[in-house]
């Protein structure tokens, strides 16, 4: 078994569709040198070749595979599902389910093939499962081959010279590599990024008169929308200094009551609500060019609810928000690792909640729905919660 130690020169990411291309390339070596570690352990065992081929196998799939799957869901699929109409719109609603879908299922068997290369790489095993193997390249090859059929051309065809700018500093910056010594000229193309809104309106006599049913109404539409993630939002907290701070939640339930997420009651977040108990959530779903601001008290959620949403998440995830202690600082990765599986061992299949684990639930006071519209002249209404608990409905300037 040969290895080819010249590693290919890579397109810069002035060219982000290229790299992305790029690092097609490299997974197809990597899934060569995989196919070909199957069909030397039987012959040679875990020698010094296959220790090597194990070793480079994991690190691509450990490290920069990764990277590259967050390029596409987080970069590449929002940037084209903001600008694709038509023909290229329905074609994105098709594929990207199962571009996401994918990412899931290779990333599941990666981790069955991991345990085995790091075997093979410590020279205690030489047996590599075939089986698995075969579908993870079978995955990965028809995955390629749609995006370079169909995302790839689209995202050529439909990115203007500053979306290709903005998708390679995205992917740049996701690498930790320094951007190219040009300041004064990244900082003129950051200014002239810019896109005109005109996909809806808001109307004062469109929308609801409570806020919840408005809400509803534009979280349905984003779900019917395939918004990526729209159950995302940004949390602002206030220290006890007056210092602010942000950060992406999942948001878990929203009714009547208010809206729901759950978190370490110890975290950043869960001390500064503690001192000061309100907060700001934001929604922002770029492919419907909307966003919704909620601000209010937050509560605690009943032990109640926290144990019925923590019991229903994955066993991993219950295991792990015991075994993190959220926001504190660690030595390193090995060192929470080791956390986890001092966690798993104590509890096995049936974790309990911590104590300091639950929901918050933001009581809102004044909830505001943005519609971007053409020339920056954008469309906001404003809900205000009354004395009497109604609600007080005004249009605002852009």
């Amino acid at each position: 078994m040969t290895m080819n130690p010249l590693p290919d020169t890579a397109p810069g990411f002035d060219q982000p569709v290229a790299v992305l291309k790029h690092c097609h390339d490299r997974i197809r070596k990597q899934l060569a040198t995989l196919q070909k570690l199957l069909d030397h352990l039987p012959r040679h065992g875990a020698d010094e070749q296959a220790r090597d081929a194990a070793r480079a196998v994991m690190k691509y799939f450990d490290q920069a595979a990764p990277l590259h799957h967050a390029d596409e869901e987080e970069n590449l699929v929002p940037m084209l599902q903001a600008v694709a109409q038509g023909e290229d719109a329905a074609t994105l609603a098709v594929l990207v389910p199962s571009i996401l879908q994918d990412h899931d299922a290779m990333d599941a068997m990666w981790q069955t093939l991991h345990e085995e290369l790091a075997l093979i790489a410590a020279g205690s095993a030489a047996t590599l499962s075939a089986p698995v193997v075969l579908a993870f390249a079978e995955r990965y090859l028809g995955h390629m081959e749609r995006e370079e059929v169909h995302i790839a051309p689209m995202a050529k065809r439909l990115f203007s010279a500053a979306q290709m700018a903005q998708l390679g500093a995205a992917m740049q910056a996701r690498r930790g590599i320094a951007a190219a010594p040009a300041a004064e000229a990244s900082g003129e193309a950051v200014s002239a990024l810019r896109k005109d809104y005109g996909q809806a309106t808001l109307n004062e006599a469109d929308v609801a008169a409570d806020p919840i049913d408005q809400f509803t109404a534009w979280f349905d539409q984003a779900l019917a929308a395939e918004v990526h993630e729209p159950n995302a939002m940004s949390v602002s907290t206030v220290g006890a200094g007056g210092q602010p701070s942000s950060r992406i939640v999942l948001i878990k339930q929203f009714d009547r009551r208010g809206f729901t997420w759950y978190t370490n009651y110890d975290s950043q977040k869960g001390q500064e609500l503690a001192a000061n108990p309100h907060a700001a959530i934001l929604f922002f779903w770029s492919e419907l060019e909307r966003q919704i601001r909620i601000q209010g008290r937050v509560e605690r959620t009943s032990a109640e609810e926290s144990d019925k949403y923590f019991h229903s998440r994955p066993l991993k995830s219950r295991l792990a928000a015991i075994a993190s202690v959220q926001s504190a600082p660690i030595d390193n990765r090995a060192a929470l690792e080791e956390n986890y599986e001092a966690v798993a061992r104590q509890y096995g299949e049936a974790p309990p909640r911590p104590d300091n684990w639950g929901g918050f639930r933001l009581v809102p006071e004044r909830i505001e729905f943005w519609q971007g519209r053409r020339s920056r002249f954008h469309d906001r209404i404003v809900y205000t919660l009354q004395p009497d608990g109604s609600w007080a409905r005004q249009r605002l300037q852009p």
